[in-house]
Protein backbone atom coordinates (compact mmCIF):
# COMPACT_ATOMS: atom_id res chain seq x y z
CA UNK A 1 0.00 0.00 0.00
CA UNK A 2 1.16 3.43 -0.83
CA UNK A 3 1.30 6.20 1.66
CA UNK A 4 -0.51 8.84 -0.30
CA UNK A 5 -3.27 8.34 -3.36
CA UNK A 6 -4.65 11.17 -6.01
CA UNK A 7 -7.40 12.72 -4.21
CA UNK A 8 -9.85 11.80 -6.69
CA UNK A 9 -8.38 8.29 -7.43
CA UNK A 10 -9.08 7.87 -3.61
CA UNK A 11 -12.78 9.15 -3.48
CA UNK A 12 -13.34 6.38 -6.67
CA UNK A 13 -11.72 3.89 -4.36
CA UNK A 14 -13.59 4.41 -1.39
CA UNK A 15 -17.02 4.38 -3.70
CA UNK A 16 -18.14 8.19 -2.62
CA UNK A 17 -18.30 8.31 -6.49
CA UNK A 18 -19.27 5.74 -9.38
CA UNK A 19 -16.55 7.00 -11.82
CA UNK A 20 -13.09 8.53 -11.64
CA UNK A 21 -14.07 11.59 -14.02
CA UNK A 22 -16.81 12.19 -11.52
CA UNK A 23 -14.38 12.38 -8.62
CA UNK A 24 -12.26 15.25 -10.69
CA UNK A 25 -15.16 17.00 -12.33
CA UNK A 26 -15.82 16.80 -8.26
CA UNK A 27 -12.75 18.19 -7.36
CA UNK A 28 -12.33 20.68 -10.17
CA UNK A 29 -15.68 22.44 -9.49
CA UNK A 30 -14.75 23.03 -5.70
CA UNK A 31 -16.75 20.13 -3.78
CA UNK A 32 -13.98 18.27 -2.23
CA UNK A 33 -12.43 20.39 0.57
CA UNK A 34 -9.16 18.28 2.93
CA UNK A 35 -8.72 19.83 6.01
CA UNK A 36 -11.41 23.48 4.41
CA UNK A 37 -9.31 23.81 1.85
CA UNK A 38 -10.17 23.02 -1.98
CA UNK A 39 -8.43 19.87 -3.14
CA UNK A 40 -7.62 20.07 -7.30
CA UNK A 41 -8.01 16.52 -8.20
CA UNK A 42 -4.06 16.01 -8.27
CA UNK A 43 -3.60 16.68 -4.55
CA UNK A 44 -2.10 13.76 -2.53
CA UNK A 45 -4.16 12.58 0.87
CA UNK A 46 -2.47 10.81 3.55
CA UNK A 47 -3.71 8.64 6.50
CA UNK A 48 -5.20 10.72 9.27
CA UNK A 49 -6.67 13.61 6.61
CA UNK A 50 -10.54 14.68 7.15
CA UNK A 51 -12.36 15.16 3.90
CA UNK A 52 -15.46 16.76 3.36
CA UNK A 53 -17.39 16.34 0.12
CA UNK A 54 -20.64 18.18 -0.70
CA UNK A 55 -22.89 15.46 -3.15
CA UNK A 56 -26.02 16.93 -4.02
CA UNK A 57 -27.99 18.28 -0.95
CA UNK A 58 -25.61 16.14 1.04
CA UNK A 59 -22.23 17.37 2.90
CA UNK A 60 -20.30 14.01 3.72
CA UNK A 61 -17.28 13.79 5.73
CA UNK A 62 -14.58 11.20 5.56
CA UNK A 63 -11.63 10.06 8.14
CA UNK A 64 -8.84 8.19 6.08
CA UNK A 65 -7.62 5.16 8.26
CA UNK A 66 -5.35 3.55 5.42
CA UNK A 67 -4.56 4.21 1.73
CA UNK A 68 -6.21 1.53 -0.69
CA UNK A 69 -4.06 0.06 -3.71
CA UNK A 70 -7.53 -0.49 -5.98
CA UNK A 71 -11.32 -0.17 -5.69
CA UNK A 72 -12.70 -2.36 -3.41
CA UNK A 73 -16.38 -3.66 -2.33
CA UNK A 74 -18.55 -1.23 -0.49
CA UNK A 75 -18.22 -3.96 2.70
CA UNK A 76 -14.68 -3.10 3.26
CA UNK A 77 -14.61 0.48 2.44
CA UNK A 78 -14.73 1.16 6.72
CA UNK A 79 -11.71 -0.45 7.30
CA UNK A 80 -10.52 2.31 4.86
CA UNK A 81 -12.31 5.28 5.99
CA UNK A 82 -14.57 6.39 9.29
CA UNK A 83 -17.56 8.19 7.88
CA UNK A 84 -17.54 11.18 9.76
CA UNK A 85 -21.11 12.37 8.39
CA UNK A 86 -23.58 13.88 11.26
CA UNK A 87 -27.28 11.91 10.74
CA UNK A 88 -28.61 14.97 10.10
CA UNK A 89 -26.45 14.77 7.32
CA UNK A 90 -27.47 11.54 6.51
CA UNK A 91 -31.14 12.24 6.88
CA UNK A 92 -31.06 14.13 3.93
CA UNK A 93 -30.87 11.09 1.94
CA UNK A 94 -33.71 9.04 3.66
CA UNK A 95 -36.13 12.06 3.23
CA UNK A 96 -39.41 11.18 1.82
CA UNK A 97 -39.61 12.27 -2.36
CA UNK A 98 -43.19 13.09 -2.84
CA UNK A 99 -44.34 12.54 -6.26
CA UNK A 100 -47.28 15.15 -7.81
CA UNK A 101 -48.72 13.99 -10.83
CA UNK A 102 -50.65 16.67 -13.26
CA UNK A 103 -53.12 15.28 -14.79
CA UNK A 104 -54.28 15.34 -18.53
CA UNK A 105 -57.61 13.46 -19.97
CA UNK A 106 -56.49 10.86 -22.12
CA UNK A 107 -56.36 11.65 -25.83
CA UNK A 108 -55.86 15.13 -25.45
CA UNK A 109 -52.47 14.81 -26.96
CA UNK A 110 -49.46 16.42 -26.14
CA UNK A 111 -49.49 19.52 -24.55
CA UNK A 112 -49.31 23.20 -25.84
CA UNK A 113 -46.20 25.39 -25.85
CA UNK A 114 -48.32 27.54 -23.20
CA UNK A 115 -49.89 24.12 -21.19
CA UNK A 116 -46.27 22.79 -20.55
CA UNK A 117 -44.91 26.63 -19.43
CA UNK A 118 -47.80 26.16 -16.98
CA UNK A 119 -46.69 22.68 -15.73
CA UNK A 120 -43.24 23.57 -15.51
CA UNK A 121 -44.49 26.65 -13.35
CA UNK A 122 -46.39 24.48 -11.30
CA UNK A 123 -43.20 21.96 -10.83
CA UNK A 124 -40.77 24.89 -9.94
CA UNK A 125 -44.15 26.08 -6.95
CA UNK A 126 -43.50 22.83 -5.37
CA UNK A 127 -39.93 22.33 -5.89
CA UNK A 128 -39.09 25.70 -4.06
CA UNK A 129 -42.56 24.65 -1.44
CA UNK A 130 -40.36 21.30 -0.72
CA UNK A 131 -36.78 23.04 -0.16
CA UNK A 132 -38.34 25.22 2.29
CA UNK A 133 -39.98 22.29 4.15
CA UNK A 134 -36.59 20.80 4.46
CA UNK A 135 -35.07 23.48 6.08
CA UNK A 136 -37.88 24.16 8.03
CA UNK A 137 -37.06 20.29 9.41
CA UNK A 138 -33.47 21.44 9.68
CA UNK A 139 -33.88 24.15 12.32
CA UNK A 140 -36.33 22.35 14.81
CA UNK A 141 -34.10 19.44 15.09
Amino acid sequence: MADTERIDKLLWSLRVFKTRTEATDACKGGKVKIGGVNAKPSRPVKVGETISIHKGIILLTYRIKQIPSHRMGAKLVPEFAENLTPESELSKMRAPVETFFLKRDRGTGRPTKKERREMEETWDKIDIAMQYDLDDDDDTE
